[in-house]
């Protein structure tokens, strides 16, 4: 659990808020139980540690305001569209007793003591957060999954999975599956592209030097050569004569 100081702050004007932004400090309410809504600042440098992580939207926090100490989770933070900067950020009390519905993230230990992964398997991860119905005092900040022993082919489920006394999913009418070791893929080379196997082709056959002199020097004739010696096709004036003769008498 963190500590956290916050200030009043009565103004809640645009303009009072831009000028607490431009101090170092960021605009927040804090809601919930049978208090009042308090208008709060908390300092950005107190917080910047923890609001970009992901278990911040799970995280229990004890929060200080005037010296009085109060247990808090964070519901909401809304982000500058063009700096990205946390600009506000909702709070809620934790009231003993209650629960309450999270995104908790998913945490994966014990890699190496996979036989699957061992034999070049893919962790497949189906889900990176669990939605889950949690006692305010027993939110856990992740859900553990042990990969020893999972081989290729293993779904992990949710039943699997050890969750915290008296927290339960939120999808209670299936066994959701968290994730998978999946067979490794086979990775193809890319087919060459039809010129550059053309043009390979073309090199590797490449006559030797002096090839072409030989065959001039009273070699073997190439087959076109031997074609065009051999050719008894007659002339076109040859054809038009053989037409014309008239068959012979007996």
């Amino acid at each position: 659990m963190s500590d956290l100081k916050a200030t009043k702050r009565e103004n809640i004007s645009s303009g009072s808020n831009s000028k607490l932004r431009s101090e170092g400090l960021i605009p927040a309410i804090l809601y919930g139980g049978k208090d009042p809504n308090k208008n709060i600042s908390v300092s950005k440098k107190d917080i910047s540690n923890i609001i970009y992580s992901e278990t911040f939207m799970s995280k229990v926090l004890e929060l200080e305001i005037d010296g009085k100490k109060e247990k808090v989770i964070p519901r909401d933070v809304a982000f500058h569209v063009v700096s990205e900067e946390p600009i506000h950020i909702d709070f809620m009390r934790i009231v003993t007793g209650k629960k309450i519905i999270l995104e908790i993230p998913v945490k994966f230990i014990n890699h190496p003591e996979s036989p699957g992964l061992k034999r070049g398997g893919v962790l497949n991860i189906v889900r990176r957060k669990v939605e889950l119905k949690c006692p305010a005092e027993n939110i856990p900040n992740e859900i553990v999954v042990d990969l020893a022993g999972t081989d290729i082919g293993t779904s992990i489920k949710i039943s699997s999975v050890k969750l915290p006394e008296n927290v339960i999913p939120t999808i209670t009418d299936r066994d959701f599956v968290v994730a998978t070791v999946a067979a490794p893929t086979v990775i193809k080379e890319p087919e060459k592209p039809a010129e550059e196997a053309t043009a390979e082709g073309a090199e590797g056959e490449q006559p030797a030097e002096g090839a072409e002199v030989t065959a001039k020097d009273g070699e073997a004739p190439k087959k076109d050569d031997k074609a065009k010696e051999g050719s008894t096709e007659k002339k076109p004036e040859d054809k038009k004569s053989a037409e014309k003769k008239p068959p012979e008498k007996k």
